[in-house]
């Protein structure tokens, strides 16, 4: 692959970079609630070296009843001041699945108007099958400032995507094409099943290859392409809570398509009002 410290980064290219000074590593591990699994603790046992942990839900928006929606700037400035992460650095964020919750908080800086900061393609899976260090002892955390300039253009709420549905604007669901379809439940209650009307469907894992890493740019061009997306108009993305949404949208910076945003809210706010039209079956 090439090397991005704007998209994605190797495992070589972080390895080799370890010890660089202003190097900071992120771990964005999150897990569905169902999951019975606890990211933090994980991340407390074992992490790649000097990495600091990034809890998701708890750098949200608390004022809002959603899963996990984007913080406030001063909030995200002060929680990763805390975590000694600032103006200057180059961050790299990994996850425990591979690609699955990072390209979140990847976008999460995106938004913040940083751009230094890249995936760890494969994530920790790929880092311990390389046999690589990890470590359990905190990070030694050296405070830096931070300037936040927030970029609202990556970030599209319900009003917006409901008016795009009706001018027929691109919208791109990440979730599994059987939710998608509105085939299964949703895992939260309380939600509909189905899609947003006009949207298509692009399963997260589809920009993918069997080892956890993402395609090469030509092939996830053929998948944004075959799930009938046009690389010539703006996209917006979409999943269940704004998770995966971000997977796509890592892999359209990864194609050079940089006229995409994200829907924060996703599926857990519009599948939630009866009053916002739901569409079924395939695209």
């Amino acid at each position: 692959m090439t090397d991005d410290p704007k998209t994605l980064v190797s495992t070589d290219w972080l390895a080799r970079h370890l010890d660089d000074p202003d190097l900071r590593i992120i771990d964005a591990s999150w897990h569905m609630p169902d999951a019975g699994r606890d990211a933090r603790a994980e991340f407390a046992d074992r992490h790649i070296p000097g990495a600091r942990f990034f809890d998701i839900d708890e750098i949200s928006d608390a004022r809002s009843d959603l899963p996990h929606m984007a913080p406030p700037a001063e909030k995200f400035m002060s929680r990763l001041r805390a975590m000694g992460v600032g103006d200057g650095h180059q961050v790299v964020i990994y996850d425990s699945a591979g690609i699955f919750s990072a390209p979140r908080v990847w976008w999460l800086f995106r938004l913040m108007g940083k751009t230094d900061v890249a995936v760890l393609d494969g994530g920790l899976p790929k880092w311990l099958a390389e046999g690589r260090a990890t470590e359990d002892m905190p990070p030694v955390i050296r405070d830096r400032h931070m300037t936040v300039s927030r970029h609202n253009a990556l970030l599209r709420d319900v009003t917006q995507v409901a008016e795009a549905s009706k001018l027929a604007e691109q919208i791109l669901d990440a979730r599994a094409p059987e939710r998608f379809r509105g085939e299964v439940p949703e895992p939260r209650p309380g939600l509909r099943a189905g899609h947003i009307p006009g949207s298509r469907n692009l399963p997260f894992g589809e920009l993918l290859s069997k080892d956890g890493t993402m395609k090469d740019p030509d092939a996830l061009r053929a998948a944004f392409e075959n799930a009938g997306v046009d690389l010539r108009r703006p996209v917006i993305t979409t999943c269940g809570s704004g998770i995966t949404a971000a997977v796509l949208a890592l892999g359209l910076a990864r194609v050079g398509h940089d006229a995409w945003s994200l829907y924060d809210g996703s599926w857990a706010e519009w599948g939630a009002f009866g009053d916002l039209p739901v569409a079924t079956g395939a695209s």
